[in-house]
């Protein structure tokens, strides 16, 4: 009996013991941000663009907040996939992320092989933005909304051509997308870089093309291409006289250029909740309201499992619409 009552009453010891030997197993539970460590934020794609300024902006409000420096790593290649691989061989602890964007999922589609594994390499923390796409024509074109430009398609199949920044871009897809879902029959021209692409449509030479809210604003109020449609579910506030493409006889399309933040698979929960609450957080700040603006963009805090969610949709829908098109990479 007094065996029994003394294991009672060490039971509390025990636990404490239980708690301090897993800190010793897991020591990310232990100390988590650890102000003594570093934070290595992987960019998988070259200074400038979107996905580097936003991961700048977010980078420097963790850095003030924790207390503890944000290393940016910017690495380039294969689309977006060398990045992603370094991320997915790192240390689950915590102090590795990387930047996803839309090319993540249809890089997962269009290429036959990939360093990781897009749906158990990672473990999702939280979405950060989405951003509306525009679709713009050539001003030479003589049409002047979405239904006339679908007319003019179909009664040219195989004439009109539209440009992208190579197979399996953003761009691509948000067309092969449109094509699927009204069914017309225009022609892809891959460039090197989507300006190449919106030099030549501004030249005359290719009939139109879906590019970033900002590109193509500036060069629709400039003059030089003309604005058809937004590529988003609703209307952009940024341009809210300018239709979707769903409500302009195309209906079910929907294409939002979206960022978000994962961390290596295995990464403990206790990690990814920690590092959520604080992303959820910095969404909030004026810093990351303005840059999402600039890009006509919203902030989009979501809960790790929303962000799977998303993630999981995206890598059905965009590995559907490849098989249709026949677009897998050599």
């Amino acid at each position: 009996m007094k065996s029994l009552i003394l294991d009672k009453a060490a039971r509390p010891f025990l636990s404490l013991l239980i708690l301090v030997a897993a800190g010793f197993l897991h020591p990310a539970y232990a100390k988590y941000p650890d102000p003594d460590k570093r934070i290595t934020f992987i960019v998988p794609f070259s200074s400038g663009g979107s996905n580097d300024i936003l991961a700048r902006v977010v980078g420097n409000k963790l850095s003030e907040d924790w207390h503890m420096p944000v290393t940016i790593l910017n690495l380039v290649g294969a689309s977006g996939s060398l990045g992603a691989g370094r991320a997915a061989k790192s240390d689950p602890d915590g102090y590795t992320l990387l930047m996803l964007s839309s090319t993540f999922t249809i890089n997962a589609a269009v290429m036959p092989t990939l360093p990781f594994d897009p749906k158990s390499s990672f473990a999702t923390v939280s979405m950060l933005g989405k951003a509306p796409m525009m679709l713009a024509v050539s001003k030479s074109l003589p049409v002047a909304n979405a239904k006339e430009l679908i007319a003019l398609a179909r009664s040219k199949p195989g004439t009109l051509n539209y440009g992208s920044a190579g197979v399996g871009s953003v761009n691509h897809m948000s067309m092969e997308l449109l094509k699927s879902l009204a069914s017309l029959d225009i022609k892809h021209v891959p460039y090197r870089a989507g300006n190449e692409a919106v030099n030549d449509m501004i030249g005359g030479h290719l009939d139109m093309f879906v590019g970033s809210l900002p590109q193509m604003i500036a060069q629709t109020r400039a003059g030089t291409a003309k604005a058809i449609a937004v590529t988003s579910p609703q209307r952009s506030s940024v341009v809210p006289d300018l239709p979707t493409l769903a409500e302009s006889g195309v209906p079910g399309y929907a294409l939002e250029q979206w960022w978000g933040i994962v961390v290596p698979g295995n990464t403990p929960a206790e990690i990814v909740n920690t590092l959520n609450a604080e992303l959820n957080k910095i969404l909030a700040t004026p810093e990351v309201k303005a840059f999402m603006a600039r890009e006509g963009a919203q902030p989009t805090p979501s809960t790790p499992e929303d962000f799977r969610e998303h993630l999981n949709t995206e890598l059905a829908r965009w590995s559907d619409l490849v098989k249709q098109i026949h677009a897998k990479q050599n």
